[in-house]
């Protein structure tokens, strides 16, 4: 298939330049918030029925796993949550282009998963042109409070990243990562 003849799903799915507000998008992104909506309004004692809403909701959801509500996203399928992993209250997750969470994950409040990304020159952005690159979180991880990761970026396996820390750039495994943005400040022994 040439560019020219793909939709703009497919299009974000590669990692192309693609338009939200396009109408199969749109129907993609009126789901999710159907799904977050209820998510976020389900009583809190409701465990199964909340598995259920997030299994439907994501593109995956691991064993032993709990986000708190609420959680954000843009399309949902294309958030994968590992095994045994936790997301405190106030979960974003961008998921424009993938964002893949392993196991044991633990996830402070109000983190920012951020995948998308806008074009620097103003003509694409007034056009309203975007793309995204996925981000990863490796297995192991944890993110403080208030913790913004960007587009394309990998954190290794067994990272601490520090409250209100933005993460722009990869971490590498076994870590600690601090400040705006993100540096290394020490390994973990």
């Amino acid at each position: 298939m040439s560019a020219p003849d793909k939709s703009m799903r497919e299009r974000m799915l590669a990692g192309e330049l693609y338009i939200a507000d396009d109408p199969e998008l749109a129907r993609d992104s009126a789901r999710a918030q159907r799904l977050t909506h209820r998510y976020n309004t389900v009583d809190p004692t409701d465990h199964a029925g909340r598995r259920a809403l997030l299994t439907e909701l994501l593109g995956a959801f691991g064993a032993g796993s709990e986000i708190r509500p609420p959680l954000q996203c843009d399309y949902g399928y294309q958030t994968f949550f590992g095994a045994r992993s936790f997301a405190n209250w106030g979960l974003i997750s961008l998921d424009v282009a993938t964002v893949t969470i392993g196991d044991d994950v633990q996830i402070g409040p109000n983190v920012q998963l951020l995948t998308a990304t806008h074009p620097v020159a103003p003509g694409p952005r007034r056009d309203k042109w975007e793309a995204a690159r996925p981000i990863v979180i490796g297995d192991n991880v944890w993110l403080g409070g208030g913790v913004i990761v960007g587009p394309g970026v990998t954190i290794g396996a067994d990272t601490v990243v520090g409250a209100g820390a933005v993460v722009v750039r990869d971490l590498p495994s076994g870590v600690v990562a601090v400040g705006s943005p993100a540096r290394v400040i020490r390994k973990i022994p």
